[in-house]
């Protein structure tokens, strides 16, 4: 069997079309004629709640403190940085304990 790429489909006789398909096409067309014909719509996602909330989500975090930052950038790329075994275990429990976000 051969599959012939520029024959086109061919379109279902209406009878054979299921019920529910007539009924969602009849109700697509009642609520464009309703609408009143050239009218656009749009229907918006939740999305735009889900970003508002990560907003303010993430106006809660601390600020950044860039002073702080660079100097600690220099201390480690300068080799000096040596933290303690108990600052380093205090960290790694501090972090496992912070619930997942």
């Amino acid at each position: 069997m051969r599959i012939d790429p520029n024959q086109g489909g061919q379109p279902l006789a209406e009878s054979n079309r299921s019920s529910s398909q007539s009924a969602a096409n009849a109700e697509t067309a009642r609520a464009a004629a309703s609408s009143g014909l050239g009218e656009d719509q749009a229907q918006l996602s939740g999305t735009h709640v889900q970003a508002q909330v990560l907003t303010a989500q993430a106006l809660q975090f601390p600020e950044i403190r860039q002073e702080k930052v660079n100097a600690l950038r220099q201390v480690v790329e300068s080799g000096s940085y040596h933290p303690g075994a108990n600052q380093v275990a205090d960290a790694i429990f501090a972090h496992l304990a912070q619930p997942a976000a």
